[in-house]
């Protein structure tokens, strides 16, 4: 028998397209199919994220962890109420246990700080992308860990960061920044003039029968329970979180960093402590002030919970101050001022999009002015699991950014300026500070370090 060449190319090529279409309907379908998620921390920040995420992207929820069982049933509730599937998730308040019976494709960590670090190596540990929230650590060896974890088992991993996702921002940058319009940036303040809450009080008391005390702390010092720490109010003390500089300075920080294409400061050093607020039960700063030095450009943090802020429409923000103009850049608005001049020519303001989003408007305590930069980092986060690619607040973004909040409060706490080098991960000749990199642990948990993820 002969051999039909010209018919066997055709079929061959026949049977390539076919292939290739075939694979390219199972890519569609792969991505139209619900994702598998689930939430760690069905907190207020947990619960924003995760609706945000359903409002962008076919979603199946298949399991809510939280270890307050009240709340963790408010969250079932209202996620049955927004998924397409109707269905009311199961519930677990041991993380792990979700882990391994769900197996969620993506995983939201919306815990306090002292939580995020365990949660978000176990998830990646189990094939997971994981969404988790600023500041990524509550030390710096835990931060590490995270990012050594992300790259060990090649997940992708999104910070909670969503400057770099903020309609208005991201005009701003690209305007004003990337245009040249500054001209040489050399000083940049960023500030938080916001009470935070400070001046509440309680007296401790019993935990809630509803809320596990014990597995709530996890491996931060064990301390009488107040009911000022569940919900929210924990980043009053040290014990969970980094105070102001790890929860409102890390945004702006990162905000600049991204703007500037900036990476680690070579010096940093800080100064502050409780010096209005006395009978606050609260073991936080009031008052703070840090610079982040990269030799020539200075960042440089204030924050006070007292006083009124000096501009009352920038409470919370970035300025940056360039040869040519002044940037003025906040969640809310931006507005750009060239020098010599009083009148801004180049504005902005946040987007927001009640008519795509209807459910917005009925939402418990949602920020409709961060909304939409939510969404967009939901979006940006999905895009970069479907091309395996680093997103835009990766977690080495995430790692920087912490980190150097983290070493100002060290700096503060030491009374000096830190010399970073970036290599060794380490404080430069200062055995002091290096030491206070990784906090101990509560046992039985253990702390995570970057050689044994």
């Amino acid at each position: 028998m002969r051999t039909d060449r010209r018919g066997w190319l055709k079929s061959v090529s026949a049977a390539a397209l076919l292939g290739a279409a075939g694979r390219a309907t199972w890519a569609v379908q792969e991505r139209q199919r619900p994702r598998r998620v689930a939430l760690i921390g069905c907190g207020w920040y947990g619960k924003c994220d995760l609706f945000r995420l359903i409002q962008v992207a076919p979603v199946e929820v298949v399991g809510l962890c939280d270890v307050d069982r009240r709340m963790l049933a408010q969250a079932a509730d209202m996620v049955s109420q927004r998924q397409r599937s109707a269905k009311k998730p199961p519930t677990y308040t041991d993380y792990r246990k979700l882990l391994d019976e769900q197996q969620p494709e993506i995983v939201l960590v919306g815990t306090p700080d002292h939580w995020h670090a365990l949660p978000m190596i176990a998830a990646v540990k189990r094939g997971a992308d994981v969404y988790v929230q600023k500041p990524i650590s509550v030390d710096i060896v835990e931060g590490r860990a995270m990012v050594a974890a992300a790259r060990k088992y090649g997940r992708v991993v999104q910070v909670g960061t969503q400057r770099r996702s903020t309609p208005h921002l991201v005009e701003a940058r690209q305007r004003v920044v990337q245009e040249g319009l500054l001209g040489r940036v050399a000083h940049v303040e960023i500030f938080c003039y916001y009470g935070m809450g400070r001046n509440a009080k309680a007296e401790n008391s019993e935990p809630p029968d509803y809320l596990d005390y014990d597995m709530w702390t996890g491996p931060a010092p064990m301390r009488p329970y107040n009911p000022l720490v569940h919900p929210r109010r924990w980043r009053l003390f040290w014990e969970y979180g980094n105070g102001i500089m790890g929860d409102m300075c890390i945004h702006m920080l990162d905000m600049v960093r991204w703007m500037l294409d900036l990476g680690w400061p070579k010096r940093i050093s800080s100064a502050g402590g409780i010096l209005v607020e006395h009978d606050s039960i609260a073991n936080i700063p009031d008052t703070q002030t840090a610079v982040f030095d990269y030799e020539d450009l200075q960042v440089v943090w204030t924050h006070r919970t007292w006083g009124n802020p000096p501009d009352p429409r920038y409470p919370w923000a970035a300025f940056f101050y360039g040869e040519k103009g002044t940037l003025k850049a906040s969640v809310q608005r931006y507005e750009f001022i060239p020098a010599g001049k009083s009148e801004p020519t180049l504005a902005g303001e946040a987007l927001i999009e009640l008519e795509q989003y209807p459910e917005d408007r009925t939402e418990p305590d949602i920020e409709l002015h961060v909304a939409a930069a939510n969404r967009r980092h939901q979006q940006d986060f999905l895009k970069a699991i479907d091309e395996r690619s680093r997103p835009v607040a990766d977690i080495e973004e995430g790692y920087i950014s912490s980190a150097c909040c983290i070493l100002a409060n060290v700096a503060m706490q030491l009374k000096r300026t830190l010399t970073w080098d970036p290599v060794s991960q380490q404080v430069v000749g200062d055995d002091e500070a290096c030491r206070l990199l990784e906090r101990p642990y509560r046992k039985p948990w253990i702390h995570p370090t970057p050689d044994k993820v």
